[in-house]
């Protein structure tokens, strides 16, 4: 037997460090792609005249649009991570290609929903402002805020069973601890990494500002995952592959360092609309 596969699952890091050079493509992709859609609706707004940067857009004039238009940014976050959740659920493309996809459609779903639940506590958030647009009423924002509350946990199982598709070292079987312990070495432990790896795609800027985004989109999700890891069955669809492998490290580490290079040198100074 080839020396790959007699290696203890646990003692693989290239699921880990793969996972987590996932993560951070997905994360800096799908907020390029938040800020960009904030910015194009605003770019074809007479009046308005919009910059993107890295880490924030910002724009000079004035039309009572922009506020709508603030929501804009989310709306395309979680049509993007739909997307590729539905694309990840029909199974299609390699290993690698699934948990890059499954990373997109976190990223995605998970940077829109809770924008929800501050934009109905915060009128100046994003979010908020497209609900003041929309003169919806307190009864409603907290109607929004409770079905997202309700909607995010959900999601994350949701997403949770086409992941273990991935999952070539777990067992079909009716043990719950493999489907945990790959749940942490494929999503929590490359997820934590990859909050230090997002940083020098977010600064200059406030540290809070920097931290915050990464932090409130990640870490409620992944508790949700890891802790659901316990309760999908395997009777329900969740279809688990049979062997080893090794996770590429080579082209997601040149994906995230070009990803970089574009941040820091093209987007940092600001590209004007």
């Amino acid at each position: 037997m080839p020396r790959a596969e007699s290696r203890h699952p646990s003692r693989d890091w290239t699921l880990p460090v793969c996972s987590a050079l996932l993560y951070t493509l997905a994360f800096n992709l799908i907020f390029f792609i938040q800020e960009l859609f904030l910015v194009v609706p605003k770019a074809l707004t007479p009046g308005l005249r919009p910059t993107l940067f890295h880490n924030n857009h910002g724009w000079e004039g004035d039309h009572s649009l922009a506020s709508l238009f603030q929501g804009t940014g989310a709306l395309a976050t979680l049509i993007v991570g739909l997307g590729c959740t539905l694309l990840l659920r029909r199974g299609h493309g390699g290993p690698a290609l699934r948990l890059f996809l499954f990373w997109m459609a976190f990223a995605g779903i998970f940077m829109a929903l809770p924008q929800v639940v501050i934009g109905a506590i915060s009128p100046a958030s994003d979010v908020g402002m497209a609900m003041e647009y929309l003169q919806l009423g307190t009864p409603a924002r907290i109607a929004l805020a409770m079905t997202t509350l309700i909607v995010m946990p959900l999601a994350a199982l949701w997403l949770l069973r086409p992941l273990l598709s991935t999952a070539g070292d777990v067992r079909h079987d009716d043990s719950a601890s493999p489907r945990v312990a790959f749940v942490f070495r494929a999503v929590t432990l490359p997820a934590l990494v990859a909050l230090v790896l997002v940083v020098p795609f977010r600064v200059p800027r406030e540290w809070i500002e920097v931290l915050l985004l990464p932090v409130m989109v990640t870490i409620p999700a992944v508790v949700w995952m890891q802790a659901g890891a316990w309760l999908v069955a395997v009777d329900d669809g969740v279809r688990v592959a049979g062997t080893r492998r090794r996770w590429p490290i080579v082209w997601p580490l040149a994906a995230v360092s070009v990803l970089l290079l574009v941040f820091q040198v093209v987007l940092r100074p600001g590209v004007a609309f």
